[in-house]
């Protein structure tokens, strides 16, 4: 039993500019946050903070700056985290999805299953699980 993909998985022509602005702005983002240059600047700022504490006499306004500035960088970092992350997720759903149509036994149904619901894919992961024990009691032949 073969068949296709039942979405146009290339087929990019109706995102936006800004959609794809984002997604560009949020894999480099993401791509320079992972680099050890961007942990060091991390560091340097927390350390210029810390050593300017004094110079400050540790005020609230102080404090304040480090907190904020951790905030906001916290949560934009959330969302580009969370876009790197479905891009990723979605990227090898589709890689799985081309291998499992592409084995003579697989089941097919299995190829679009991350749009079923907690008890299908629990349903679907017992079955899996019966498949590979048949599978593993069975005795290899050697040719």
């Amino acid at each position: 039993m073969r068949s296709t993909l039942p979405i146009g998985v290339f087929s990019g022509g109706g995102q936006k500019k800004a959609s794809t602005f984002f997604a560009r702005m949020a894999h480099v983002t993401a791509a320079w946050s992972g680099k050890p240059t961007a942990f060091l600047t991390a560091v340097a700022v927390v350390l210029v903070w810390g050593i300017s504490g004094p110079v400050f006499h540790y005020s609230d306004t102080w404090q304040l700056v480090i907190n904020t500035g951790t905030t906001i960088v916290t949560f934009l970092m959330v969302f580009l985290i969370q876009n790197t992350q479905n891009h990723d997720t979605e990227a090898l759903q589709v890689k799985l999805s081309e291998l499992i149509l592409a084995m003579q036994d697989a089941d097919n149904k299995v190829a679009d299953i991350e749009d079923a619901t907690d008890e299908q894919l629990q349903k679907e992961h017992q079955k899996i699980k019966r498949k590979a024990r048949k599978k593993n009691d069975t005795p290899v032949r050697h040719a």
